[in-house]
């Protein structure tokens, strides 16, 4: 309670009652804000890694999926290779047998040491590189297997010496005397007729030369070590077919 002042009291005096003071409140401040970001900023650094976590993983597949790919195609080439060398080695071996019923001596097929080494340095690049020395052999071998059909059509291993030499004796004896006896009844007795009695004389001896290598490519290596050619065979039958060939124009030319 406000005390009065005693002087201030008395009948005659109007007092007006105090006005209460009122509290003098001060203005707080006022601190801007901007925008809060923190939960956005606490949420990037992990979308981030999970973005790179993707990718390492993609990277991860695709180098895995690579890897089994190259290893697949690996198994297959090895497969094939050995596959391939097998059927080789198959061939290779009747091929061997054939050879030996032609008469060919045996031979060592033991690889040398150079050629073993640059085998093995040809060998070093993987399995393709294998299985494509290995097609190249086949195609030899397809060659050889070409070779010896031609041989066999022809195949007088088991003939007797006078009908095989008279395959090698005959055809290039007979050759000469029938060109002879065509042309004469082809012109008549003329010139070319007498060029070709004159060429003729002297067919018989190359004839028999032909013949003589060609007997020997025929027979092959006995047991002593050359066939056996039948010489007086060869002489009479490079002989006769000229004598009545040059007989027959001889006789036109004068008649």
């Amino acid at each position: 309670m406000n005390r009065i002042p005693i002087q201030d009291r008395g009948p005659g005096r109007q007092h007006t009652p105090p006005v209460p003071s009122r509290p003098t409140h001060e203005p707080e401040p006022v601190h801007e804000t901007g925008p809060v970001h923190e939960p956005q900023a606490a949420h990037e650094p992990v979308a981030t890694a999970w973005v790179d976590y993707l990718a390492a993983a993609r990277q991860l597949d695709g180098i895995r999926r690579g890897a089994a790919t190259a290893a697949g195609e690996q198994a297959r080439a090895v497969q094939i290779a050995r596959e391939e060398l097998a059927t080789v080695r198959a061939r290779l071996a009747g091929q061997e047998a054939r050879l030996r019923a032609s008469g060919v001596p045996p031979i060592s097929l033991v690889p040398t040491p150079p050629e073993l080494s640059a085998a093995s340095r040809s060998m070093a690049s993987g399995p393709a590189t294998v299985l494509a020395a290995l097609r190249v052999a086949a195609g030899r071998v397809d060659a050889a297997d070409t070779a010896l059909a031609t041989r066999r059509m022809i195949n007088t291993a088991g003939w007797p010496v006078v009908a095989r030499n008279l395959l090698g004796y005959a055809p290039l004896a007979l050759l000469m005397p029938f060109v002879q006896l065509v042309l004469l009844a082809v012109t008549g007795p003329s010139p070319l007729s007498a060029a070709a009695l004159v060429v003729g004389l002297a067919m018989p001896a190359a004839a028999f030369a032909a013949g003589w290598w060609w007997v020997g490519r025929l027979a092959g290596p006995d047991a002593g070590g050359q066939p056996d050619r039948t010489p007086r065979l060869g002489v009479l039958v490079c002989l006769v077919p000229a004598v009545l060939a040059s007989t027959v124009l001889l006789l036109a030319l004068l008649g």
